[in-house]
């Protein structure tokens, strides 16, 4: 990704690249360069300014300098980021208070990346906010918590959807009804808590604690699982009361006058309680994951 931008900025003055690819479309840049920032970088960056939108700076890949210093006798990590620091400070001259952060390819949660993502949460707007929680890498137990309550903050839509599909009378149709519009929002849970198969093995590759170990501190049976409508609706029938809940609503959609406000409410109960409950367990299976995965 970081070549194909340098070809493109190096290939066009900056002006003509902001506007071939519209940038007027986005909401804030990130700036990335492994090694140090070009004189097409700040340019870029001063075009951005321009527009009165927020850019940031992002030194990566630090660890492979750090690892390079190591060998020296006089070696300290701490000198080596602060020059690498004031290097990439003294590279975007033109740049007013320039914002760099610096970040490990392999170590999220060392060196400025938790800082980045504080400073990204604090500046964009909230919905936008809202939507990079739930993308970002559970680097740390706040991450998991905030993507908690991102969450925590849409189970109402769903319980309301459930309710609207709860007065058709047909035995048994409300319950597939839900199961089918929920598998949607538990995919979500899953991947932005970072338990669907492919995220357990990146972060297994990444951190070198084999995947089976991270498997195996996962309870939920929706985690490392492909989910489907039959497998939502079999753990929604091992959800204390909820069986209970179901077996009701079937039966009050039958009654007359009532029964369809009654079935109604049922519904919305049902699956507010239900989305809690998974939600519940897949914060916590995120938490354990995170844990074996620092060794903690």
């Amino acid at each position: 990704m970081r070549r194909e931008l340098l070809l493109l900025v190096t290939k066009f003055p900056a002006k003509k690249y902001l506007k071939l690819v519209g940038f007027e479309k986005f909401d804030f840049f990130i700036i990335i360069s492994d090694t140090h920032f070009r004189e097409n970088d700040v340019k870029l960056a001063q075009e951005i300014q321009k527009m009165k939108k927020k850019f940031y700076f992002v030194r990566s890949k630090i660890d492979n300098d750090i690892n390079a210093e190591r060998r020296k006798r006089d070696f300290s990590a701490e000198r080596t980021l602060k020059v690498i620091r004031d290097d990439c400070v003294q590279s975007l001259q033109g740049i007013e208070s320039p914002r760099v952060f610096l970040v490990s390819s392999f170590k999220q949660h060392w060196c400025d990346f938790s800082l980045l993502q504080e400073t990204l949460e604090r500046e964009l707007p909230m919905k936008k906010r809202d939507a990079l929680q739930l993308v970002m890498l559970n680097n740390n137990p706040e991450i998991i918590i905030k993507k908690k309550k991102a969450f925590q903050s849409k189970i109402k839509y769903w319980a309301t959807l459930s309710a609207v599909g709860a007065p058709v009378p047909l035995p048994g149709l409300s319950a597939n009804v839900d199961a089918a519009v929920l598998v949607g929002a538990v995919k979500d849970y899953v991947q932005a808590f970072g338990l669907d198969i492919s995220s357990l093995k990146r972060l297994s590759a990444r951190t070198g604690v084999p995947y089976a170990d991270l498997r195996a501190v996962i309870i939920s049976p929706l985690a490392a699982a492909n989910i489907t409508t039959e497998l939502l609706l079999k753990v929604m029938t091992q959800v204390g009361c909820t069986a209970s809940l179901m077996a009701a609503e079937e039966v009050s959609r039958f009654i007359p006058l009532i029964g369809i406000p009654i079935a109604m409410g049922l519904s919305f109960t049902t699956t507010y309680t239900i989305l809690n409950v998974i939600l519940n367990q897949l914060a916590d299976d995120a938490q354990r994951v995170f844990e074996k995965a620092l060794g903690l």
